[in-house]
């Protein structure tokens, strides 16, 4: 099954128009991890996000240091997560179940140690990535055309969110058209901040990074130029231990990808 949806997706965006890029960042490693959905990195660590399980490894070694694994019924798609502060926070969802049900996950980054559940509001989309800036907690809700769709929302309805400090939603932001002929069926994965400030997300099957910058108040994303990486698509994170450096997954291998973009 997963295999066909790939051959199908990969058929219909070899019909995509080849685009400008400012760039293709360099593989300069590769980690045998298993990831199946995104990567977290820290300062010594990565954390290879697979739905229900979430492995950290030594940064330098590749060794295998802890595991969390978690009952498939209760988190049956954690789809990414990212270092903050004293926390390993993670965006997860009930994809492709509907209606979308979301929630953040916090962990213990050493020990994996489950922290606590943050319920996320219904009738949005499923949420795929969460970032922490000083104005408040960034999440990605993705929506998508087939499956994993709730009727009447489609991949257009992708949306950024920003909530304060007690999960209030705030502004939000849709997604370019630029953005959006590249993603159908599907949606947007992984983002984060970049070291220059820009924020950056990765879809679902391209090897494509996108830069784009948020209007103040809410409002359609300004897509600034794209890059090419190896990694198709997923979620990402970016090593701010080592400006630059962006961290992501192959599905093909299941290898977490050290990518140098500047």
């Amino acid at each position: 099954m997963i295999l066909a949806l790939l051959a199908t997706l990969s058929l219909q965006h070899a019909e995509l128009p080849p685009i400008p890029l400012a760039g293709q960042a360099e593989t300069v490693r590769r980690y045998d991890t298993g990831a199946r959905q995104g990567v977290a990195v820290g300062p010594t660590d990565i954390w290879a996000v697979s739905n229900s399980t979430i492995v950290r490894f030594d940064k330098a070694t590749g060794e295998r240091r802890a595991e969390w694994s978690g009952d498939p019924a209760l988190y049956p798609h954690v789809n990414s997560c990212s270092l903050i502060a004293a926390d390993l926070v993670c965006a997860s969802s009930n994809y492709p179940a509907a209606p979308h049900v979301s929630t953040i996950e916090v962990f213990d980054p050493a020990a994996l140690a489950h922290r606590r559940s943050i319920a996320l509001p219904s009738g949005i989309g499923s949420a795929t990535w969460v970032e922490r800036r000083a104005d408040g907690w960034y999440v990605m809700f993705a929506n998508y055309d087939a499956r994993g769709s709730e009727a009447p929302r489609t991949h257009r309805d992708t949306v950024l969110v920003r909530f304060d400090d007690q999960w209030r939603p705030h502004e939000r932001w849709t997604l370019p058209d630029s953005i959006l002929s590249r993603l159908a069926p599907m949606s947007i994965s992984g983002g984060g901040w970049g070291p220059d400030g820009r924020l950056y997300l990765s879809g679902h099957d391209l090897p494509e990074l996108y830069a784009v910058d948020l209007p103040a108040g809410g409002g359609v994303l300004r897509h600034l130029e794209t890059f090419g990486i190896e990694a198709e698509g997923q979620a990402i994170d970016w090593d701010e231990s080592e400006p630059g450096m962006l961290y992501g997954i192959t599905r093909r291998t299941r290898e977490v990808l050290a990518m140098r973009v500047f």
